[in-house]
């Protein structure tokens, strides 16, 4: 959570953040109180102005764990409220920043980071992939680097956000958490013979596999499908929607470079 504090001064901003820093023992104890789930890690302080923004980064075990980071937070914001004087203007003041693309959470993260690649063989690419390496190559430094340097995009990839959207709605997760999971980079390196190296690199996949949508009755099920329902399962869902990520985008960027994108399209229509 990022709660924005009205400070009334450049100088008390100072001094806010001097006590932040200084008191984070202080803080976790806090926090600490609301839930035994749950960590405070570490704090992020930004000011401008009269308005002091903090970032709280929380350890939430297997939960994707926003409602309980809220209530930590809210204890946090009372605790700084007495001691300091500072008042919370909102316990959400955007420098979390929650469902909304932002550099900050492709730099610094929310939820899991995930990295994925694998190397693809010639035979693979030519006789599955239907293309080559080299117009693999030629799509994606076309389209998911320059392209998306063109247009502004906070996303260097593909399609990120079809596979995770699928993913979340299937177990239960917040959709609008797709947002962040749209973030991320793929890359890719032609290591000769006709071979090809791919890579998925998802910055903030906020997921969980207990509490709220988990425990609904067909997306519990998926996710014991999946093998990780419940506790100690959480970095495992991650790996497995990592590894969904990266063959999402090493297909969509092979029909791109075959050139069937619209064929396929037409071919499997519901409508047809």
């Amino acid at each position: 959570r990022g709660p924005v504090f009205y400070t009334g001064s450049v100088r008390e901003s100072d001094k806010f953040y001097r006590w932040i820093k200084a008191n984070e023992k202080k803080m976790a104890q806090a926090s600490g109180k609301t839930s035994s789930h749950l960590k405070l890690k570490k704090t992020e302080v930004r000011t401008q102005g009269i308005y002091a923004f903090v970032r709280f980064y929380f350890d939430t075990s297997d939960a994707m764990g926003m409602n309980m980071v809220t209530l930590a937070t809210e204890e946090i914001a009372r605790l700084i409220e007495k001691e300091t004087g500072v008042r919370c203007l909102s316990v959400a003041g955007n420098f979390d920043i929650d469902k909304k693309p932002a550099w900050i959470n492709f730099i610094s993260n929310r939820g899991f980071k995930v990295w994925a690649d694998v190397v693809l063989k010639k035979e693979t690419i030519e006789g599955i992939l239907k293309t080559s390496a080299e117009k693999f190559f030629e799509v994606w430094l076309a389209k998911c680097m320059i392209g998306s340097a063109m247009s502004g995009s906070l996303g260097f990839n593909a399609q990120f956000a079809n596979i995770i959207a699928a993913a979340f709605i299937a177990t239960g997760q917040d959709p609008a958490h797709v947002v962040e999971g749209s973030l991320g980079m793929t890359t890719a390196k032609l290591i000769g013979n006709g071979d090809l190296l791919v890579s998925v690199y998802l910055p903030s996949l906020n997921i969980g596999t207990v509490g709220g949508g988990t425990e609904l009755n067909t997306q519990s099920e998926a996710l014991s499908i999946l093998g990780v329902k419940g506790s100690g399962n959480a970095t495992k869902f991650a790996e497995i929607i990592g590894g969904a990520v990266l063959a999402g985008e090493i297909s969509l960027i092979s029909s791109l470079a075959e050139g069937s994108l619209g064929k396929a399209h037409k071919k499997l229509a519901r409508n047809k």
